[in-house]
């Protein structure tokens, strides 16, 4: 009779760890099909950006429609995250925070998580902190998509004004500023489109501000490379106003609040980012 039973339990057993299996093949299956949106944005980026003797070149006009429409599709899930609460400051923002918890927001660090690097391109992740901010940057003959993926993110860009049009600061502590155009000034909201900004077009030189916790992915490429002449700038934008005047230069397409001085600054000391590990789907090279 036990043995009966012991055959019984075998074959219970056995239907119990095929079971398993198949469970824990299918867990690694939806891993797989979860991964494969950021495995598709490898794969792309790879096809996509593809170094030469003269370095990446930049991407076709199908190519970024393609990228983009990849890249819309995009959640938090999808790349290994959880979105943040909103917490005490809901419905406020960096908009109206009081000036004490203002600099506490600030003290909190943005995180970065790499994703994948390489010398054509970067997928990576930002996870922002209410009210935290990145300074006005540029990205120097650089293509750069980004996409966010939960929260609000205000950003404000700009482009240079071509032929470049530049003044020397008055007083004792003189220095240059170069004209540049607003291109953007919105809050942008998930779920969102993937905005994208060129070399010369687009919002190259941008801020971003947290309205509320938010995270964004970004594809740049070529990656920021001091040596290969694509340093990260800091800016800081004056009002029109400020040096127009007394130097005489006059607008001739838009309106005064559409232009603004940009002055090349140290990296601010405010900056607080720290390096984060990166959860999501791995990218099978």
């Amino acid at each position: 009779m036990f043995s009966k039973f012991q055959k019984v339990s075998d074959k219970a057993r056995i239907f119990l760890q095929h079971k398993a299996s198949c469970s824990v093949f299918l867990r690694h299956l939806s891993m797989t099909q979860k991964s494969s949106k950021v495995q598709a944005l490898y794969d792309l980026c790879n096809k996509t950006f593809t170094p030469s003797a003269s370095g990446t070149p930049p991407p076709s006009s199908q190519a970024v429609q393609r990228l983009s429409s990849i890249l819309d599709t995009v959640g938090p899930a999808d790349v290994g995250l959880k979105e943040e609460h909103l917490d005490d400051d809901r419905g406020h923002g960096f908009f109206g925070l009081s000036e004490l918890n203002r600099v506490s927001r600030w003290a909190q660090p943005i995180t970065y998580l790499d994703i994948y690097e390489c010398d054509s391109f970067t997928m990576c992740i930002f996870r922002f902190p209410t009210s935290s901010v990145i300074p006005l940057h540029d990205h120097p003959r650089m293509t750069v998509f980004s996409k966010v993926l939960y929260g609000s993110l205000h950003v404000k860009a700009y482009d240079w004004v071509e032929p470049a049009q530049i003044q020397e600061s008055k007083g004792p502590s003189s220095f240059p500023v170069r004209l540049a155009k607003l291109a953007v000034d919105k809050v942008l909201t998930a779920p969102c489109g993937t905005t994208v900004l060129y070399a010369q077009s687009g919002g190259n030189l941008h801020c971003f501000t947290a309205v509320t916790p938010c995270a964004v992915l970004d594809i740049l490429s070529p990656p920021y490379r001091e040596e290969a002449g694509r340093k990260c700038t800091y800016y800081h934008d004056y009002p029109y106003s400020t040096f127009s005047a007394r130097n005489g230069v006059e607008i001739i397409n838009g309106k005064e609040e559409d232009y603004a001085w940009l002055a090349e600054i140290e990296t601010p000391d405010d900056l607080y980012m720290r390096q984060g590990k990166y959860a999501g789907p791995a990218v099978q090279v």
